[in-house]
């Protein structure tokens, strides 16, 4: 029986055929633009990161690799097997450098492409927030007043300190986590758990 694995497009992808590559010791590489890869009895789907989980979820793929950011904003109904702990980051808020004057407001506006993470840790908080989605350029909002402050990722902070932002709070860490239908891992037990322990094998050597 052979699964069918869905991964991010970019650098997790590669550092997750890379792993492949060791457990089988064959070249696992998705060539020029094609978006399917088979080999070893693997089907590898190269997908966007937002949409991995869609393919999980809905058995288009039986496992995943996707960062816990997404897990969370989409509030994926898949099965959390491990962290891979690739693609290390953050999910804080961030505002214009020095200024606090978020904090005593009463009602503050975010900008985000995390709209649930977002809504979710304001209203923790008991701090009632109006989000907005944006998609890119998230950095842009607080500094021509479209927002109080952003909820974003950040790796290294360096694009907030170039735009004149600071990490105000930070709501969580994320980093790539392998994932699996819950149905594909009733119906193909045996070889999600005989990958996952291959895989795990790799990260102790």
């Amino acid at each position: 029986m052979s699964l069918t694995i869905a991964l991010p497009k970019g650098r997790i992808a590669e550092e997750v055929l890379n792993i492949f590559k060791k457990i089988f010791n064959e070249d696992f590489e998705f060539e020029n633009r094609k978006l399917i890869l088979r080999k070893a009895g693997f089907t590898f789907l190269n997908v966007r990161n937002w949409d991995v989980a869609a393919y999980v979820e809905n058995q288009a793929a039986d496992i995943g690799v996707v960062g816990f950011d997404v897990l969370e904003e989409l509030e994926s109904d898949v099965l959390e097997l491990m962290d891979l702990g690739l693609g290390k980051c953050r999910v804080s808020v961030a505002g214009i450098k020095g200024d606090e004057s978020y904090k005593d407001k009463t009602e503050i506006k975010v900008a985000s492409k995390l709209q649930n993470i977002a809504k979710k840790y304001f209203s923790k908080k008991g701090i009632p927030a109006s989000v907005i989605k944006l998609n890119g350029s998230i950095e842009l909002a607080p500094l021509v007043g479209l927002s109080d402050v952003i909820v974003d990722i950040v790796e290294t902070g360096s694009t907030l300190k170039e735009n004149g932002l600071e990490e105000k709070e930070v709501i969580m860490s994320s980093s790539a986590r392998l994932i699996a239908n819950k149905n594909s891992f009733i119906e193909k037990k045996e070889e999600i758990i005989d990958i996952l322990e291959k895989v795990k094998a790799v990260y102790g050597a």
